[in-house]
């Protein structure tokens, strides 16, 4: 069994956000590494080697789409334990919305072959949409479970999942292939270990482009190319304040109450 861990390289959480008068938006990280693996994405990381190590999965492919940059994400996937990173990279696939993004992903799990379980972390933290999972899902034509918070069982071509609902758990099964995405009460990301860190640093990466592929760039049918460095359509704020003044506050409270009257605000 093969399982994908589909991961994003995002902006630092303690990266500082700004917009300049023009709407362009840029970070500043302190710590000098203004990009990291999609926080969320840790977790389906973490649950991608667990089904190797108590599941029975034979190999556990990081998968990222984005620009060579990118490299340094899958390299701490590589570093946390996964057995195997590809890079789908390509210029017409750069601004790609959430659909085209699981185009694009579900045609490299193709590629890839054999897989059985495909992990995506909840949503990440720049677009925060929520929807790349269920759209791949739909994309490859495999059950999605979403909001999964703990894998029971697998086996026999069928998995054994518990979703966390805001009503409360539910235990569900399907057959096997799958796409999961998960929640963060499914486990506890481990670090990176030395010797991991070390054998990531010599990793040797593929990157597929869109002719790898077989598919025309990355964006959704009848979507376009989304710039996320800029904010469009952010309306001015308008206001006015008007000040009673009055002898007492009584009679403040008395013109107060006839304005709220003349406006039926009571």
């Amino acid at each position: 069994m093969r399982v994908v861990v589909c991961t994003k390289q995002t902006p630092s959480t303690t990266a500082v956000i700004t917009v300049d008068a023009e709407g362009k938006v840029s970070w500043d990280d302190p710590g000098g590494k203004p990009n990291v693996v999609n926080p969320w994405d840790e977790y389906g990381i973490e649950e991608g080697i667990r089904l190797k190590e108590n599941h029975g999965a034979t190999d556990v492919i990081a998968l990222s789409v984005g620009g060579e940059d990118s490299k340094e994400a899958l390299k701490t996937s590589l570093a946390m334990g996964c057995t195997e990173a590809v890079l789908v990279s390509d210029e017409s696939m750069v601004g790609s919305d959430t659909l085209g993004t699981a185009r694009i992903l579900a045609a490299a799990i193709n590629k890839l072959g054999d897989v059985q379980i495909a992990l995506f972390g909840k949503q990440a933290i720049d677009g925060d949409t929520g929807q790349t999972a269920v759209q791949a899902a739909r994309k490859l034509g495999w059950t999605p479970l979403t909001f999964v918070s703990a894998i029971k069982e697998v086996g026999d071509g069928s998995i054994v999942v518990e979703r966390m609902l805001e009503e409360g758990k539910e235990i569900i099964s399907a057959q096997l292939p799958v796409v999961i995405s998960v929640v963060k009460e499914i486990n506890e990301p481990r670090y990176p270990s030395f010797m991991g860190i070390r054998k990531a640093s010599r990793a040797q990466i593929p990157s597929w482009s869109a002719a790898d592929l077989a598919i025309d760039g990355g964006i959704g049918a009848g979507a376009s190319k989304v710039d996320w460095s800029q904010v469009y359509g952010i309306p001015p704020r308008e206001g006015s304040v008007e000040i009673i003044e009055a002898d007492t506050a009584e009679e403040q409270a008395r013109i107060l109450v006839d304005k709220l009257f003349e406006e039926k605000v009571i």
